[in-house]
């Protein structure tokens, strides 16, 4: 297995800010430099970098410029992770205009995978209607990237209308997307990681590790936190997946190179065993 990070944890996560007006606009970003995040990423040992579509857009008339922070660098960009609401009728041809161009540039840059989140809760209330319109997109996702030669993937997370593990076994029969695993996100869900894993076994297809502590609710290096990582690696290992583990903290009270680390150092340690 080769070892990754997400570029997150170099300035946070929001929306850009013409998406609040044009929902083709609305692209992921975090607001640190990426040439830091890629350097110090690369400076503890890791051999690949998962930025969000925003970021990547912000070299779409520079390209050599990226090209150059990753190649002195020593890095893949693997993955690229994106979202959106996906239950809309009305606005879903823009978020999947939006979306093909993530794909567009991930390719463009050398990725293979696009990762991507979502599906609205309504302020009514989410009914059944919302998953099959959800697994619809998904598979029009999928579409997508496999038009670019990319593998896609369904990262689970608190705020949509997959949380818990009911709503992912609701959703899994309605699309045919890849699999992506986040075990801090699983984890506030009410799920077992290591189970869930082991029940879609055969649908993984990008992993994302993040340790969880549940009181007080924080994000944590790995290692820090309540998760039981040696079952985790276990069950993915059990899985038959052998690629990228991108390790991924939204956030850091610190230095994000010293959590980087912490999760680096962590992680060699379970795999040598």
């Amino acid at each position: 297995m080769k070892l990754g990070y997400c570029s997150i944890t170099w300035g946070g996560v929001v929306g850009h800010p013409q998406g609040v007006t044009s929902v083709k606009d609305l692209f992921y970003l975090t607001h640190g430099s990426m040439r830091d995040a890629v350097q110090d990423i690369a400076s503890v040992g890791y051999q690949g970098v998962e930025m969000f579509d925003g970021n990547l857009a912000e070299y779409a008339e520079k390209p050599e410029e990226l090209k150059e922070i990753l190649g002195t660098a020593g890095v893949e960009l693997t993955s690229v992770y994106t979202g959106a609401n996906f239950i809309y009728a009305d606005i879903l041809p823009d978020e999947l205009h939006r979306i093909h161009r993530a794909a567009e540039l991930a390719a463009s840059f050398g990725a293979e995978r696009l990762v991507v989140g979502g599906g609205a809760r309504r302020a009514a209330g989410t009914t059944d209607e919302d998953y099959h319109r959800l697994g619809m997109a998904l598979d029009q996702v999928t579409d997508i990237a496999e038009s670019f030669g990319l593998s896609a993937s369904y990262h689970p997370h608190l705020s949509t209308i997959v949380e818990s593990p009911d709503e992912l076994d609701k959703l899994m029969p309605l699309t045919r997307i890849g699999f992506c695993p986040d075990t801090a996100h699983l984890a506030a869900g009410g799920a077992d990681p290591a189970a869930v894993i082991r029940k879609y076994p055969d649908r993984i297809r990008h992993v994302h590790l993040k340790d969880f502590q549940q009181d007080p609710f924080n994000f944590l290096p790995l290692g820090q936190g309540e998760l039981d990582f040696p079952d985790i690696i276990a069950a993915i290992r059990e899985s038959g997946y052998d690629s990228w583990l991108m390790v991924e903290l939204d956030n850091y009270n610190g230095d994000p190179r010293e959590a980087a680390a912490l999760s680096k150092k962590y992680l060699d340690k379970l795999l040598s065993n």
